[in-house]
């Protein structure tokens, strides 16, 4: 007999675990008892913890586990369909925005490309020393030929961490305005940052082609959205409440306040949260590159892949690199913010 069956038994439930046939044995242990004549015997020691399966031992018509994930799936597969219908419009843009701004970083010229970058550099940074340290980085990894796959994955970057300030900053001031939106958003802000990389994808693989460039992107978009939304809400409800009651004395209306005192006050903290969703969406630029994100990271999976060590170490350094200066780049302008606030 199963270890529980004395729980069915006394739950009046064992005639509606029996399935007609009789009392079939169901474990190796019972077939042994049966030869022997007696019952299996567990020690205290050995017995198994009342799970699904466990249970199953006792009673066949109690779920497996297995019934429980092959139920999550049947249930997402059963509205897959709808999602699709109504994620598919909704999301569409992204992939626009990825595949737009991935041929114009392929097609234009290197010459100009660069350049670009080095002005954009300086007009966030206003640093000669940083300007020199991102035109050298970049000049190194177009002389080992890892010029393309950097350029798509700062693309990837560029354009995720963009949309990603544009929607989490708002989110996060409406979450300062909100006891009630704050606790409706703060468990689904702690899923997002506590689930495992791999696990964005699983689901996006069964809604969209793993040719459109929306799967990616939204996986590093759900991954690297928290830290500017946390540090947005966090940074306005930091704000000093003696100076609000000086806004308010001088007569400002609530939108003047968020836009005249809360956020120029808050811009620090929203600056630091920028610098962590660049930084996120770096990493998980590599780890999409599992589901075709190109890139950097498609050779450091060729690395593992086919165990081409130095082909993965190079490419992971270049991801370094890249990790360094856009670190340095975005510190650069918040220790700006935080100079232009201090006079």
């Amino acid at each position: 007999m199963a270890t529980y069956d004395f729980l069915f038994e006394n739950l009046g439930l064992k005639d509606w675990c029996s399935d007609g046939g009789g009392d079939r044995p169901v474990s190796m242990a019972d077939l042994l008892a049966r030869k022997k004549g007696g019952a299996a015997e567990t020690s205290v020691w050995d017995t198994p913890f009342p799970s699904m399966d466990a249970l199953n031992e006792a009673c066949s018509k109690f779920p497996k586990s297995r019934d429980l994930t092959i139920g999550l799936e049947d249930g997402f597969l059963a509205i897959k369909d709808a999602l699709r219908f109504v994620l598919d419009p909704i999301t569409e843009p992204l992939s626009w925005m990825l595949d737009g701004a991935m041929w114009l970083a392929e097609a234009t010229p290197w010459w100009i490309v660069i350049p670009v970058l080095l002005l954009i550099t300086y007009f966030v940074s206003r640093s000669w020393s940083i300007v020199f340290s991102v035109g050298a980085s970049i000049l190194g990894l177009a002389f080992i030929d890892h010029y393309l796959p950097a350029i798509q994955t700062l693309s990837i970057v560029f354009v995720c961490a963009a949309i990603c300030v544009a929607l989490g900053v708002p989110i996060g001031i409406a979450m300062s305005r909100s006891n009630r939106l704050q606790r409706a958003v703060l468990p689904v802000l702690d899923m997002l940052q506590t689930l495992p990389t791999f696990v964005y994808l699983i689901p996006l693989i069964f809604l969209f082609s793993v040719t459109e460039s929306k799967l990616y992107g939204i996986a590093i978009i759900l991954y690297a959205i928290v830290p500017v939304i946390r540090l947005t809400d966090l940074g306005i409800r930091m704000v000093d409440k003696d100076v609000l009651e000086a806004a308010q004395a001088f007569g400002m209306t609530p939108r003047q306040k968020l836009y005249q005192v809360q956020i120029p006050l808050a811009l620090p903290n929203i600056m630091a949260g920028v610098n962590q969703t660049i930084m996120m969406s770096l990493a998980m630029v590599v780890i999409a590159s599992l589901v075709s994100a190109p890139g950097l990271g498609v050779l450091v999976l060729r690395g593992i892949r086919n165990l081409e060590l130095g082909v993965g170490l190079v490419a992971g350094l270049g991801i370094v690199i890249l990790a360094i200066i856009l670190d340095r780049v975005t510190k650069s302008a918040l220790a700006r913010v935080n100079a232009a606030q201090h006079h």
